[in-house]
């Protein structure tokens, strides 16, 4: 049989914002095989990948080569004739500056089959985002984008400068800030005045793009006395004026903010995006099925004993629906079972089965789930007596005569179930899904605490924050030091202070959207 031919995509991450990235990149990362990244993308873009790829590093970070071009030539190429689909992800776009050409030209060579797939230049969009269109019809009609790390003082250079410094609008210089004494030097001896206003704009479209305004005749001082370093953006030409009325981005009201989120979400945490904030993915627990069913099966087969089914997570619903089907039990068999959910989201989950739900306690506390039952049960009358079958202690235990189905995760708080039965009621609580701690490392994320870089921690249970711990290692505490830490709940900010910290950030209820309200109204008070 013929071995299957393997295939190259050359694709463009963007320049930092997970946003930029486009659907056809993210399309071709989800199906790779091999995935060979640079350095200067946002490694968040990974996350997206759902299946078992092979992760390959080759970007160089000051000066420093992890792989030299011809290795990563080399790697894509071996990669390829294995048969396997390889997207070569490359920050901004693999065609400016970003050497894809030689890398399209080695696999044509090789007779590899490739796709290049344009990604958003930094070029382009770190000017957008510092408010600064490159073109306008006042101030510029044409834009050209230049290499600021060539020698500029070699006697053959492949830049025009006398062409250059008049004849286009708006200048852009890539990787500009070691050069830049010389680069505006240059400029301003072929004719441009030292007067035209410059930018400098680094980590662009990130949460710590920094921007400075100047002129071609300071704004070298301005980059050391401001300690811009790389990797930045200099743009030259009068289009930088209009930043003082085009700025948007940075006068978001989270803007400067990275949050970490330690959980799987699904779009909780969008809305602090969309104020300006970079979420930070490192997920502590990943949620699988049970080691058995053997509890959860047993309460099926009895499903028509049951008064209330209660759902406290939409964990508790998928995997409880799933073994439904899987097993292929009619939904019909939940007739006449009142449905309980806590919380909007988990509610929105049964209602996607086309069922109704029944209550949504105002109280997500085990407290407050038994004050709920206990006053439906109280509003029970004569009507109800053949659902209920009352026992002789009925006037003195509130929940006599009702049995209640937990389906939940492995690991949970005794504390309602206790209460339950303490009130005379029954409850099953057998286990649905399992939370467990995924395989991972968190060399990137140790650096980032290191750096300051991580604002806003999140923990949605006691576990993703231990999980958190574990793959940190024994100083994680102290990475968190400096980190301003939002918990869902007590429970979390228990397990925080038992490590020696403490929670600036807790909602009245304990769910993820309240979190993240309270956490919108931390940010924008300070």
């Amino acid at each position: 049989m013929k071995n299957k031919k393997g295939i190259v995509y050359l694709v463009g991450a963007g320049p930092g914002d997970i946003g930029l990235l486009t659907v056809k990149g993210l399309h071709c990362l989800r199906k790779a095989d091999v995935v060979i990244y640079d350095f200067h993308l946002n490694a968040q873009v990974l996350n997206y990948i759902n299946h078992n790829a092979e992760f390959i590093y080759a970007g160089k970070r000051g000066g420093k080569h992890t792989l030299s071009q011809e290795e990563i030539n080399a790697t894509i190429v071996e990669k390829a004739k294995e048969g396997k689909t390889v997207c070569r992800l490359k920050g901004g776009d693999p065609f400016v500056f970003g050497r894809g050409g030689e890398e399209a030209q080695v696999l044509a060579k090789e007779g590899i089959g490739f796709e290049v797939v344009p990604g958003v230049s930094s070029s382009v969009a770190a000017p957008a985002y510092a408010g600064i269109p490159l073109t306008h019809r006042s101030y510029s009609s044409s834009f050209a984008v230049i290499p600021g790390y060539e020698d500029t003082t070699k006697e053959e250079s492949s830049i025009d400068w006398a062409k250059l410094a008049t004849g286009v609008g708006t200048l852009v210089f890539l990787m500009a800030v070691k050069n830049i004494d010389v680069l505006t030097k240059k400029i301003i001896e072929n004719g441009r005045s030292g007067d035209t206003p410059v930018a400098v704009i680094r980590w662009g479209t990130r949460p710590d793009q920094r921007t400075v305004i100047g002129t071609l005749k300071n704004i070298a001082s301005i980059v050391r006395e401001k300690d811009i370093k790389p990797p930045a953006v200099m743009v030259v030409g009068d289009v930088v004026n209009l930043r003082k009325e085009l700025n948007w981005y940075e006068k978001k009201p989270l803007f400067g903010h990275r949050i970490l989120v330690t959980r799987e979400h699904s779009g909780e945490f969008k809305e602090l995006e969309e104020l300006g904030a970079e979420i930070i993915r490192f997920t502590t627990v990943e949620i699988a099925p049970p080691d058995t069913y053997e509890e959860l099966d047993k309460a099926m087969d009895h499903m028509h004993s049951y008064n209330w089914l209660i759902f406290t997570s939409s964990n508790g619903v998928r995997y409880f629906f799933n073994r439904m089907f899987e097993r292929d039990i009619d939904i019909r068999e939940l007739k006449g079972i009142k449905i309980c959910a806590i919380g909007k989201k988990t509610a929105g989950e049964v209602r996607k089965m086309g069922l109704k739900v029944d209550m949504v306690p105002k109280k997500f506390m085990a407290e407050g789930l038994v004050e709920a039952f206990i006053k439906e049960r109280a509003q029970c009358t004569v009507h109800n007596s053949e659902t209920y079958a009352h026992s002789e202690d009925s006037k003195i235990k509130p929940l006599s005569g009702i049995k209640l189905l937990l389906p939940r995760a492995e690991v949970a708080r005794e504390l309602f179930p206790d209460k339950v039965r303490e009130l005379g009621g029954e409850i099953d609580v057998p286990v649905a899904y399992r939370a467990i701690m995924p395989d991972k490392h968190g060399k990137r994320l140790r650096r980032f605490l290191k750096e300051g870089r991580i604002t806003i921690a999140t923990f949605t249970s006691a576990a993703t924050f231990n999980n958190f711990i574990a793959v940190m290692g024994k100083d994680a505490s102290e990475l968190l030091n400096n980190v301003t830490i939002a918990v869902i709940g007590p429970v979390t900010a228990k397990a925080l202070e038992q490590a020696g910290l403490k929670a600036a950030i807790m909602p009245k209820e304990a769910t993820v959207e309240a979190m993240v309200k309270a956490i919108r109204a931390w940010a924008l008070k300070g």
